[in-house]
């Protein structure tokens, strides 16, 4: 059988990705360069800045990904690049990069939904779980629940109405003085605080339903900060850890909650969690206990994988090459591009 070597982009928000993927499944490189130091002083990430920063680092990253792995661009067979969801000046660079490889290369390419790549990190593990199974993505910019058939099959169940879960994480943060990115920080803070301190909300749309929503629970955390007298800053060690902490509980509450709700009702025994929230260790330890409570097998991918990288990308675009589908040299980014 004729192997294929993906050369895959990423470009969808801060992270300047390039990956080269064997038969979308081993990985033979996979580089990262981050932008979190360029963004830490304004607590969020600025799309002027990070478009910019995409620039300066797309054609090092590429270079260094290839000689990671030892293949040169004439022994590469396919190009992936991620088409959106994202920021669209941040998409466009990776995109506008890969289309000029293509041009001038002749290799087909195919642009690639940021959110099936997510989904579909979990392939690159030693053992992947066989479709079909409820896949759920939950990061800075996205909260979906999915039925995933196969690769192109999927069924959205729900999603989030307002904040994802990493924005939520991301904002409370910022407003504690706690710094950027949100959600390590805050699971960190979080093994040595009591999840049980402060009762927050947990937020349910209707009953029956898959849909997310956590901007009410944001803002109980406001009015919980509001109600004290002194600024965050001054909050003791001890408070700020168990506000925290209780947040944190409260949206992996939610999180369990509506994944193992939607199995249920799909009558599968089969989940998979992805995006970057998957990294959280609270997540992680729930997730897998109430997989083994009800007996259903729950995957996710190594926080290597979790958060956003140009390997996963590899896997959708070596599945949709391999079936011969191309994207044209007119293919545009979209910020939002539904799966």
């Amino acid at each position: 059988m004729e192997i294929m070597r993906i050369l895959a982009i990423e470009t969808s928000c801060d992270d300047t990705g390039a990956a080269v993927v064997l038969d979308g499944r081993k990985i033979l490189a996979n580089v990262v360069s981050s932008q979190v130091s360029v963004h830490q002083k304004y607590g969020g990430v600025v799309p002027e800045l990070a478009s910019r920063k995409h620039i300066e680092m797309i054609v090092p990253i590429v270079t260094e990904a290839l000689e990671k792995a030892g293949v040169t661009l004439k022994e590469v067979d396919g190009i992936a690049v991620t088409q959106g969801p994202g920021l669209v000046g941040s998409l466009l660079v990776g995109l506008s990069f890969a289309k000029s490889l293509a041009l001038a290369t002749g290799i087909p390419f195919i642009g690639v939904n940021h959110i099936e790549a997510h989904l579909s990190a979990i392939f690159l593990e030693e053992k992947p779980p066989k479709f079909p199974f409820i896949g759920l993505v939950v990061s800075g910019g996205h909260t979906s629940l999915f039925r995933v058939d196969g690769f192109g099959k999927f069924r959205r169940l729900g999603q989030t109405r307002d904040d994802a879960a990493g924005e939520a994480f991301d904002k409370v943060a910022k407003l504690l003085g706690l710094g950027y990115p949100g959600g390590p920080i805050i699971d960190q803070l979080s093994t040595t605080g009591d999840p049980k301190a402060i009762r927050f909300p947990r937020p349910s749309i209707r009953k029956n339903s898959f849909d997310f929503s956590f901007s009410g629970l944001k803002t109980a955390v406001v009015n919980y900060v509001k109600a004290h007298p002194e600024r965050p800053e001054d909050f003791p060690e001890e408070v700020i850890r168990n506000i925290v902490s209780s947040f944190q509980e409260a949206v992996v509450d939610v999180l369990v909650k509506k994944t193992f709700q939607a199995a249920q009702h799909e009558g599968l025994k089969k989940v998979v969690i992805s995006g970057g929230v998957a990294a959280n260790r609270v997540l992680r330890q729930r997730m897998e206990k109430e997989a083994s409570e009800q007996k259903i097998k729950v995957y996710i991918p190594s926080p290597a994988f979790c958060t956003d990288n140009a390997a996963m990308v590899g896997v959708v675009g070596y599945e949709y090459l391999k079936g011969g589908i191309r994207s044209p040299l007119s293919l545009n980014a979209f910020s939002n591009l539904p799966l």
